[in-house]
């Protein structure tokens, strides 16, 4: 039975864990996301579902752990802030190299370097480009509230074990922190070994008689088998991208102007579309839900039709490359952003539209 729940939002992430059968958490605390391993260690899921629970000594650590335990076809996640992502992207190329899938929440603060505990969306880059090396990609979810951060977490795993590549929960600082009612499910069962042999043949799960060993590596020596690998991905990708795209709008019927903004950026531009509607600015907003596979065709779609488009983040202005790739640079695009943990206005945003 679904129950009502007031949590904050990286408590909704760690209970969307619990609830969704995950097999394992490995993390390390750091503000402001402390409040997820925090609240994983008081509700004890081992003894609700048999789900372990591990405070590892870094962020290295936590995200080898995650590679160790998806190779084993476990559904296995950690969860930082944005220096801690920082330092887990070696390991992020490695999973994405092997194909294995795994949840990682980044919950992020400002920066670079240390920077502040305060919210911002400057990690748009390092999360959908692929901040490690190689050519891969991360499949980005922007939640915008508390109870998409719990629901993201089983729809992270889905994804994941359904293309076999990792998983980002793109959030931060304010929607962490903030208090919602959240929806929560009954407790799901864990997956049995049996169940994972069965389903996953890929896994790393011992060698039964029914077929050869597996093999978990993202090392290649050889030229001509590191291309075919990199080509497998491609067409992954690609297939994520026709199949995954998920987004939001908001009064596009009949907008001269367009707002582009995600996660709680997105939420501030709502009161903006009702500030603007009561002036007789006609402006719509789409939020993209997905921010990898990015839903480029719809922003061109609808916002070739306008005016102009203003493109919202709390960052120097990272997601707008992708907004002027969508429009094919046709119509102006212009940006509005704060840094520093500050979190901008919906009057600030209406003067800057008003500019546009």
């Amino acid at each position: 039975m679904k129950e009502l729940k007031l949590m904050k939002g990286n408590e909704a992430i760690a209970e969307g864990a619990i609830r969704c059968g995950c097999d394992g958490y490995f993390g390390y605390p750091i503000t402001p996301q402390s409040e997820i391993l925090e609240h994983l260690m008081a509700e004890k899921p081992y003894e609700k579902t048999g789900m372990v629970v591990l405070q590892a000594e870094s962020e290295v650590a936590s995200i080898n752990m995650v590679y160790g335990g998806a190779a084993v076809g476990k559904r296995v996640m950690t969860t930082s802030s944005s220096p801690g992502v920082s330092l887990m992207q070696e390991g992020l190329s490695y999973i994405a190299g092997a194909e294995l899938p795994a949840l990682v929440v980044n919950v992020v603060r400002g920066g670079p370097g240390l920077g502040t505990i305060q919210p911002s969306q400057a990690d748009y880059f390092q999360s959908v480009k692929g901040g490690g090396h190689g050519d891969y990609r991360l499949i980005t979810l922007a939640p915008a509230s508390v109870q998409e951060m719990y629901d993201f977490v089983e729809l992270g795993f889905d994804l994941a074990f359904k293309y076999r590549n990792p998983v980002m929960i793109l959030s931060d600082g304010i929607i962490g922190q903030v208090m919602e009612k959240v929806e929560v499910g009954d407790y799901k069962p864990r997956w049995t070994d049996d169940y994972i042999v069965k389903t996953y043949p890929w896994a790393a799960t011992g060698k039964p008689k029914s077929r050869n060993h597996n093999i978990i590596t993202s090392l290649q020596l050889e030229s001509d088998k590191q291309e075919k690998v990199n080509l497998r991905l491609q067409a992954k990708y690609k297939e994520c991208e026709a199949n995954e795209v998920r987004y939001e709008t908001f009064q596009t019927e009949d907008a001269e102007y367009l707002l582009i903004a995600y996660g709680s950026s997105a939420r501030i531009c709502q009161k903006v579309l009702q500030l603007a509607r009561k002036e007789g600015i006609k402006v719509g907003l789409i939020r993209p839900i997905t921010l990898w596979p990015f839903p480029k065709q719809i922003i061109h779609d609808i916002g070739i039709k306008t005016k102009g488009i203003l493109n919202v983040e709390m960052n120097a202005g990272q997601m707008i490359e992708d907004v002027k790739l969508a429009v094919e640079c046709k119509v102006p695009v212009k940006h509005y952003g704060r840094f520093g943990g500050i979190v901008p206005t919906p009057s600030e945003i209406l003067n800057a539209l008003k500019n546009l």
